[in-house]
């Protein structure tokens, strides 16, 4: 959703100016979709998506002390992490449970920290709390940058067309600067969940806006679209991407939300380190995320409940869509454990209204 909170003026008035809907809601604005979604989509799967992480929230870490001090308290090492590189991490409370998911980006005289804006308090009063002696001051920087993304399989030759060859000279999970007709902006490369290479761009409002000019005129021969709310939501529905604040929160920890390879084992301690150790070495990881596949669309809220046969609690569904591209209503839920096969009918409680659920495998196949 694009938030009056999230961005300015200045790049709202841009997006109108292209002819763009923008819709406006109790102080929020919001641009659903640029185009079809179904086009958004294909684009998505096919070719190459761009979007804006309107909802990303941005911290800025300075002091000697950033990186060892992220390394003590989250869950991946950064250890070893030189500049120009990148490393995803997880903060987790005592317990285990998720505060946020970062990828950090080495500046070298500082740290960037890309989270989720509904866990950004969160974070920056996490890190408060545990800065004591340590060299390290943090920093709101959500008014310094605009990142945009770049994904789906077209991705990586779409990136080199707009940028040059110097793009292949990228590392993977590393990021450079790039001057693109006096356009500056630091490029990332990354790997998203199908293994595609994905790109983010970083600069600040003016840039964004010339980078977007520059990019919608060179589209070239790839399947290009702008991505909106919609069909992104619709799509990470599909492919089983956890996000803030459905899943990505402190309710669940990061075993039950296929997210272990985002603790490094043998590092040593962290905050919530011995409790996360514990469920995988002892089995004990009770519930995991999955796919639901609905009889019927249902409307999420706080009574609804997700039942078995017996009317005995199954799981928390966490988020609900219409898919654009499977034509069917289907969700995400951490699920209880026994109920992890394809076999498994189960119910969405709802007021009134019982549809029937079934357990998928993700991420969702046609």
């Amino acid at each position: 959703m694009f938030d009056n909170t999230m961005i300015n003026n200045e790049l709202l008035t841009y997006f109108e100016s292209k002819g763009y809907n923008v819709d406006r809601n109790n102080g929020a604005a919001v641009i659903k979709s640029f185009s079809k979604p179904e086009d958004e989509i294909f684009s998505l799967y096919n070719g190459v998506g761009l979007r804006h992480l309107h909802n990303a929230s941005i911290i800025e870490l300075r002091g000697v002390d950033s990186a060892d001090f992220l390394h003590r308290i989250t869950t991946n090492s950064l250890k070893e992490f030189a500049k120009e590189q990148i490393r995803q991490t997880i903060f987790t409370t005592e317990k285990g449970r998720i505060i946020d998911v970062v990828t950090v980006l080495n500046f070298e005289s500082h740290l960037i920290l890309v989270g989720n804006l509904s866990n950004k308090v969160k974070v920056m009063s996490w890190i408060n709390r545990y800065v004591i002696s340590d060299d390290v001051k943090q920093s709101d920087a959500n008014h310094r940058f605009n990142i945009l993304e770049f994904s789906g399989p077209q991705a990586d030759s779409f990136m080199t067309w707009v940028c040059g060859s110097s793009v292949s000279e990228i590392p993977v999970d590393s990021f450079k600067v790039m001057n693109v007709e006096g356009i500056l902006f630091f490029l990332a490369k990354m790997k998203d969940e199908r293994g595609f290479k994905k790109y983010w761009a970083l600069t600040d409002t003016p840039h964004t806006i010339r980078l977007l000019n520059y990019v919608i005129a060179n589209t070239g021969p790839f399947d290009f679209n702008l991505i909106g709310d919609e069909a992104y939501n619709s799509f990470r529905i599909e492919q089983g991407i956890p996000a803030a604040p459905n899943e990505i929160c402190d309710l669940f920890n990061p075993h039950e939300l296929n997210l272990s390879h985002l603790i490094d084992t043998k590092k040593g301690c962290y905050i919530g380190q011995e409790v996360l150790a514990r469920l995988e070495t002892y089995d004990k990881v009770q519930k995991k995320l999955t796919g639901l596949t609905l009889d019927s669309p249902v409307e999420l809220n706080n009574e609804t409940e997700l039942i078995d046969s017996e009317n005995q609690n199954a799981g928390i569904i966490t988020s609900f869509v219409n898919s654009v591209k499977l034509k069917k209503p289907i969700a995400l839920a951490v699920v209880r454990k026994s109920y992890l096969n394809e076999q498994s009918a189960l119910f969405v409680v709802s007021g009134n209204s019982k549809t029937e659920a079934k357990v998928t495998s993700l991420p969702f196949k046609k």
